[in-house]
């Protein structure tokens, strides 16, 4: 089965279910195992190369390493192929030199991402992580690395990039020396074909923030047919050369540096030269000589008309509305921006209690959050912390432990998180000092100064600081259970529609996963399917208040999709159906399944038999076990933000950020966290299913949208179930 540029491996079976006799396959055919056990040396993210397809779903393969010698295969040995996702040899290559396994599935996790990076050619620009923040660079060459000392050893790739240094000079004209870059390394591409004028760009809206966007049609010709005449005088009545327009609290005018986002979430950067109404337009428009060439782009001439003269590939012309101020020389930082606030709220003086504050209710939220120097304040990329800790620990009592484990069993560290949450709670208010010094004792000097990923930091909260065992246990179609702190959406993007809805999401992933939860879990944590702050797999993603995992509990009594009987039969293959509701789930009874399957379309399809539990009656009312949102984790520019339901109430939403604002300048100042009311997202939320999903985000309120769009992480929990340390009776 293809699906771009790789291939799943689908053990054959016959016609009575049954797995075939293994076979051999071609040389040429690589892996890596995405989920799993470790198994002989197969863990997650190593890769592999195919000897032979086995009997009962497994994959005979050879093994390769990590580091200088990972082009070597060091082993052989047996992977189940439903823990496997294939890959091509340039693919495998690319991997290769990644020697982090979880930077390998990072990247794979982000399809988009990656299906660009294996098509990079020298020539392409690139944005690359590095020391000095993200570098803009070209690739130069694709270089192979390793020797090929038999034929069993694979050569390794690549990209040699020669960085554009924009630190004395605006525009790159100083190159640093070529270096050599693995695919991991690479967070954004601009393709020659990617940022090509037919493509949509975004508006900006006044505020000049980038939540404030609004997907529009693309008003930008087509350029490039060369018979067609151009004219040489520059159109006077339309160029505006004084004028100063502002579009966001920077003003734009003929010399600034802007940047243009498209839908793709691709950016350009450039220097205005020409502001004015292009002929046959009636809005203002901004000619902008980019900093790099890209094919499709004029040398200043607009609908047959010059406007200004600059390298060929290099001009490209947009609404006014869809430029945005250069976010790289605003500051040193990508998400620190400096403001020119002067006015500050003072914050009283605090002091700690040694009785334990509880989560804020309801009544007193608004009162005690909501406002500038509020909540968690950011310091040095610690975004990912506040809006978890704020989202786990300001109103929720789902993982309340913490305040309630008697003082002499608790860690210094857990001491050190329970100040926080204690003056979260009772002030509304936790300074960058605390939060560093929490940072400083999570068991690796990353967490205090780089930028990091809410999964990670959730993995140690749990696991090291609050010594909770896993929430989720999960089972996979081997009967083999694995516990995990988060859930990661892994699917196509073909099987859903435009706009999916996270039950949707979670429903089409563990059923094409054949995983099972086999207890109710107290929290659930689900990343959705992208990596990173451009590159996602769906635009908008439809929040579910509620979640229903009842389909999706392992030996669980379950309706039939057709009569609300017991279900005795469980089909994946029934799931995408478009006759039968595509995305439910279907299970159905032993009448139903034999009625559903004598179709010529589901004839071929193999119904599995549920795993009940003894002692139920078939006529008895089935429970639904159902799970409630409680926070939201969305990214924008690498920068973290969080949507927090703070009480029953439809409306009782707050949005915090913890820079949102800034004082000073970046060496003597200091970041405003600011906690915003949010009731409009209730209003938006309590449209049906089917309204949200043909809804025009674009009309949507500021905050609606930014969740719609940058949504990362969907927290929920179980009112009635609580997360407790091991072996304790709970809270």
């Amino acid at each position: 089965m293809q699906s771009g540029n790789s291939t799943f491996f689908i053990t054959e079976r016959g016609p009575d279910g049954n797995s075939m006799e293994s076979k051999a396959v071609s040389k040429d055919r690589f892996f890596i195992v995405i989920r799993g056990k470790s198994r002989k040396g197969f863990c997650r993210g190593c890769i592999g190369r195919v000897e032979a397809e086995m009997a009962g779903g497994e994959l005979m393969g050879l093994l390769y390493g990590c580091g200088s010698n990972a082009g070597t295969p060091k082993s052989g040995g047996l992977v189940k192929a439903v823990d496997t996702y294939a890959l091509t040899r340039h693919q495998a290559q690319l991997l290769l030199y990644v020697s982090s396994t979880s930077k390998r599935l990072e990247l794979l996790s982000n399809p988009q991402l990656f299906s660009t990076i294996c098509e990079l050619s020298a020539g392409d620009l690139v944005v690359t992580k590095h020391k000095k923040g993200h570098v803009p660079g070209v690739v130069k060459n694709l270089m192979q690395i390793g020797r090929k000392e038999n034929k069993e050893d694979l050569k390794m790739i690549g990209f040699q990039v020669e960085f554009m240094d924009n630190e004395n000079d605006f525009l790159p004209n100083k190159l640093a020396p070529l270096t050599i870059l693995n695919a991991a390394d690479i967070i954004q591409v601009v393709k020659s074909y990617a940022a090509h004028l037919s493509l949509q760009y975004r508006d900006v809206k006044s505020g000049g923030s980038r939540s404030n966007v609004v997907m529009c049609g693309s008003s930008m010709p087509s350029i490039g047919t060369s018979t067609r005449q151009v004219t040489k005088n520059e159109s006077e009545q339309s160029v505006i050369h004084n004028q100063t327009l502002s579009t966001s609290s920077v003003p734009l005018e003929v010399g600034s540096l802007v940047e243009v986002v498209n839908n793709a979430g691709i950016t350009v950067y450039g220097v205005i030269q020409w502001l004015g109404i292009p002929q046959g337009k009636t809005d203002i428009f901004a000619g902008i000589e980019l900093d790099y060439e890209v094919k499709g782009c004029s040398d200043g001439v607009y609908k047959d008309q010059r406007y200004f003269t600059c390298k060929s590939n290099s001009a490209l012309f947009v609404p006014i509305t869809k430029c945005s101020p250069d976010s790289r020389f605003l500051c040193s930082s990508p998400v620190t921006k400096t403001f020119k606030t002067t006015k500050v709220p003072p914050v009283p003086p605090y002091e700690d209690s040694e009785e334990d504050a509880p989560p804020v209710p309801e009544s007193e939220a608004v009162s005690l959050f909501v406002g500038k120097m509020k909540g968690i304040q950011g310091h040095k990329n610690s975004c990912y912390l506040d809006a978890t800790l704020f989202s786990l620990f300001s109103s929720s009592v789902t993982v309340d432990a913490i305040c309630n484990k008697p003082a002499d069993k608790e860690q210094p560290i857990t001491c050190i998180l329970k100040s926080i949450v204690n003056r979260l709670r009772r002030q509304g208010f936790v300074p960058a000092t605390s939060v560093m010094n929490f940072r400083k004792k999570l068991g690796c000097e990353t967490f205090s100064k780089n930028e990091k990923d809410p999964e990670e930091f959730i993995s140690v909260l749990f696991q090291k600081v609050l010594c909770i065992e896993p929430l989720l246990k999960l089972r996979s179609e081997e009967g083999t259970s694995q516990g995990a702190y988060t859930l990661q959406i892994f699917l196509e993007k073909e099987q859903m529609g435009q706009t999916p809805t996270v039950q949707k999401l979670l429903d089409t992933s563990c059923m094409s996963g054949n995983i099972k939860f086999e207890t109710m879990p107290p929290c659930l944590i689900v990343q959705m399917p992208r990596c990173g702050n451009n590159y996602k797999m769906f635009s908008h993603i439809i929040p579910s208040i509620e979640l229903d995992i009842t389909d999706l509990l392992y030996n669980s009594p379950r309706e039939c999709f057709i009569c609300g009987r017991m279900a005795t039969f469980e089909c994946l293959q029934c799931l995408p159906d478009c006759k039968l509701q595509p995305g439910r789930i279907k299970q159905y009874c032993s009448t139903c399944n034999t009625q559903v399957h004598t179709h010529r379309s589901r004839s071929s399809h193999s119904p599995m038999a549920l795993a009940l539990p003894a002692g139920v009656a078939t006529d008895a009312p089935l429970p639904r076990h159902t799970m409630q949102l409680f926070g939201v984790l969305c990214i924008q520019t690498s920068h973290y933000v969080s949507f927090v339901k703070y009480g029953l109430d439809s409306h009782s939403w707050l949005f915090f950020d913890s820079m949102a604002d800034r004082y000073g300048d970046d060496q003597n100042g200091y970041n405003i966290p600011e906690v915003r009311a949010c009731p409009e997202l209730g209003d938006f939320l309590g449209q049906p299913d089917e309204e949200l999903t043909r809804a025009n985000t674009a009309l949507a309120p500021e905050l609606v949208r930014r969740l719609l769009c940058d949504s990362y992480m969907f927290l929920y929990h179980s009112p009635e179930m609580l997360v407790s340390e091991p072996n304790s009776g709970g809270p």
